[in-house]
């Protein structure tokens, strides 16, 4: 209660606050684009500016539940659950959703419709990408984090066919000439682990990932011995047999899943996130999430509990958002607020009189997938809640729509929470002033 407190305090005392890693993480993580971030942030660079709730240091940005590792989802509140079926309206037979309201720890408040409703959750299996990967890294170094940390920032990636294909754009900066590159990773793109992590999340790059995926299957193979070297990754890849390449995908991807506490059967990724990959590794499973078992990882990672603290701790703040805003997260709201986040969407067409497909508006499937924590400390409110929506909504902008949710849950939980109004007091009461005399 008191790390929590102290925390919120802290932050209370801060300019206004907000964009993937800190932005100050660079010298600690290698990670070039945050230092681009950070440059464009303060006016040395052309660049964009972050809102308030994005520029929060990396000490600032920690586990919130360290003191309550006890503490399990609890029963859904009733009158919780039925605010969330209400402000969803017409939409709720085709929405699953899950609110975990934190905001006094001594009180954990959890609602929920749907909570079991499982589709394929996107991008936001990318979250799982990364559990893989750290839960490798801490079996290969479980005592000794400054290792992990030496993995994390020096091994070199250099991106091979695993990589193709993607659209999104990857933000590359050059340190020492401070330009910037958007661009799709072309085969050869060369970064850090740490930097592969942050593409992977921060701009939610399927080619980074897919990389990310090839690099979490090597550690869980070579352990000690990773990294491998070139060759050895090319021959490895060529001359395993396929079963055993998917039995190895299982250990890295599934196992942790259940390892630390979470259901299979409601959170898996079983798949790369390119072609290529898919076509050199067979997952041997199908990609989904529900609600309430996205939440109930979202708690294990705030108590510390998914793999480790340090791990838990890294996730986070590749989560943190210092990227542009979208979706769930681009709620105006949300403005102040530390917004760590994830989506996801997968959307498809038929012919149909009088409808236009649209961006995120497919009529045969409209897939839209948030995963969200919200801290918000700013005009007096101390609001920390984790929520997960996962909708398939035909016909209808579903960005649009967790936008516009993304709001309205922010307003529910203020109005369970009314800001905090500080009077300062005197410490010792003070006499009138004395009469001067005429």
């Amino acid at each position: 209660m008191i790390r929590f407190t102290v925390a919120l305090l802290i932050t209370l005392l801060l300019p206004s606050l907000a964009g993937a890693y800190p932005l100050d993480g660079y010298k600690e993580t290698g990670i070039r684009r945050v230092e681009g971030a950070r440059l464009a942030n303060e006016g040395i660079i052309s660049g964009r500016q972050q809102p308030a709730g994005a520029l929060l240091s990396t000490d600032e940005v920690d586990l919130r539940l360290l003191d309550y590792q006890d503490m399990d989802l609890p029963a859904p509140d009733p009158a919780l659950s039925k605010q969330l079926i209400s402000m969803l309206g017409s939409s709720a037979p085709n929405y699953g959703i899950a609110v975990l309201d934190i905001s006094d720890p001594e009180h954990p408040v959890y609602g929920e419709h749907r909570g079991n409703y499982r589709q394929n959750t996107g991008s936001v299996g990318k979250v799982i990408v990364a559990l893989g990967l750290f839960q490798a890294l801490a079996d290969a170094w479980p005592e000794d984090l400054e290792k992990r940390r030496d993995i994390l920032k020096n091994t070199l990636v250099t991106a091979d066919d695993f990589s193709i294909s993607d659209h999104h754009k990857i933000r590359v900066f050059d340190v020492e000439t401070r330009t910037l590159a958007r661009r799709t990773m072309p085969v050869g793109e060369q970064g850090s682990l740490w930097e592969f992590l942050d593409w992977t999340l921060s701009v939610s790059s399927n080619s980074a990932a897919a990389m990310t995926m090839r690099e979490a299957m090597l550690l869980r193979q070579y352990g000690k011995d990773y990294p491998p070297s070139e060759a050895e990754i090319q021959r490895f890849f060529k001359e395993t047999p396929g079963k055993e390449l998917t039995d190895l995908f299982q250990r890295t991807f599934f196992d942790p899943i259940t390892r630390n506490g979470l259901d299979i059967n409601q959170v898996r990724q079983g798949s790369f996130f390119t072609r290529m990959g898919k076509k050199k590794v067979n997952g041997g499973g199908n990609s989904y999430g529900t609600a309430r078992e996205l939440v109930k990882l979202t708690l294990r990672m705030e108590q510390g509990r998914l793999v480790d603290e340090f791990s838990s701790r890294e996730i986070k703040r590749l989560l943190y958002m210092t990227e542009r805003r979208i979706r769930y997260a681009s709620a105006p709201a949300l403005r102040d607020s530390a917004v760590y986040f994830k989506s996801g969407s997968l959307y498809s067409c038929m012919e149909e009189e009088g409808f236009k497909c649209g961006k995120y508006m497919g009529n045969k499937r409209n897939y839209m997938n948030s995963l969200a924590i919200i801290e918000t400390t700013s005009d007096g409110y101390q609001l920390n809640y984790i929520a997960a929506l996962i909708s398939n909504v035909l016909r209808v902008n579903s960005a649009v729509e967790h936008q516009t949710f993304g709001m309205r849950i922010h307003r529910m939980i203020e109005k369970a929470h009314p800001p905090v109004k500080t009077v300062i007091e005197p410490l010792i009461p003070q006499p009138p002033p004395a009469k001067q005399a005429m």
